[in-house]
């Protein structure tokens, strides 16, 4: 498991534009993969019902960056399909593949039902695969007490999405010292209190309708109230990193302190620009470098 948070590093980029497979993004997107790895970037965690094909579509352009889905939806690609396509990626390029499963949503999947019990079925026929997919080799999209139990005993750990550093207390109780937690965490990188959450209320007006994301917000506290219209200030602000740069790196080290062992940080810019943010994750590279360097000084 230390191999896997070594490779990792702290800090990872979460991305939608690099799974793009529109055609006309696609050497955009190998020189963008090339230089989060050459920012120093740890991960690139590839978000909106990812495969192992968008991740084999960056390993030629980059080294050592690890290449993750965040996630991959099970309801949408039979175990057995993923097992054999990331056997051929481990033996292209071998140790640079992470799997992050999920069960997705009612409303987003094909034949939803029972998703506990699914993941459950689906990890069985990894395992049973040949070649098998490693449970160190894989985390779960885990935001429940339940699909966090089995992110511990048969996964690497959990990559949950839409949480607070509240949540990631709770959760590292939940996994032990030792399973990797290695949430979403967005950012917008602005300053200014009104533009700054109106970008962000932009980004979670669609989750606050999910009744999974609705339900764990409310386990940690947060009402009705708070939900409502995209959010109160009080929810943007927990769920959302923004402000001046020294504010963005407390809060990124708000939620290392509360048992993150790797952030994978999603930047939202409000700009509806489909290309890759290379901009900002500059700066971000910038932002936590000195939060990375500071922590090894015990800072």
């Amino acid at each position: 498991m230390n191999g896997l948070k070594e490779a990792l590093g702290p800090i990872g980029i979460f991305t939608h534009e690099l799974r793009s497979e529109d055609p006309s993004q696609q050497d955009l997107i190998r020189l963008a993969a090339a230089e989060v790895e050459d920012l120093g970037f740890g991960a690139i965690w590839l978000g909106g019902s990812s495969s192992v094909r968008h991740a084999a579509h960056l390993a030629a352009s980059t080294d050592r960056v690890v290449l993750a889905t965040g996630i991959l939806n099970i309801w949408f690609e039979d175990a057995d399909s993923v097992a054999a396509h990331r056997a051929d990626l481990e033996r292209s390029h071998p140790g640079r593949f992470l799997l992050g499963l999920g069960a997705s949503h009612a409303a987003l999947a094909r034949d939803y039902r029972r998703p506990y019990s699914t993941m459950v079925e689906y990890l069985d026929h990894l395992d049973a695969a040949v070649p098998t997919v490693p449970a160190d080799r894989r985390v779960l999209a885990a935001l429940g007490p339940k699909m966090l139990g089995l992110s511990r005993d048969r996964a690497a750990g959990a990559h949950p999405y839409l949480v607070t550093p509240e949540y990631l207390e709770q959760a590292r109780g939940i996994l032990g010292p030792e399973p990797l937690l290695a949430p979403e965490v967005t950012v917008v990188l602005d300053d200014d209190p009104t533009t700054a959450r109106a970008t962000a209320r932009g980004f979670l007006r669609y989750y606050l309708e999910l009744p999974n994301y609705a339900a764990n917000l409310k386990r940690l506290g947060f009402t009705d109230d708070d939900l409502a219209d995209a959010g109160s200030d009080r929810l943007v602000d927990a769920l959302v990193v923004w402000g001046p740069d020294e504010t963005v790196r407390h809060r990124l080290h708000r939620f290392l302190a509360a048992g993150a062992d790797h952030l994978a940080l999603q930047v939202v810019t409000g700009n509806g620009d489909s290309a890759p943010p290379l901009a900002q994750w500059r700066r971000l590279a910038e932002l936590t470098a000195a939060l990375t360097q500071g922590a090894t000084m015990g800072s």
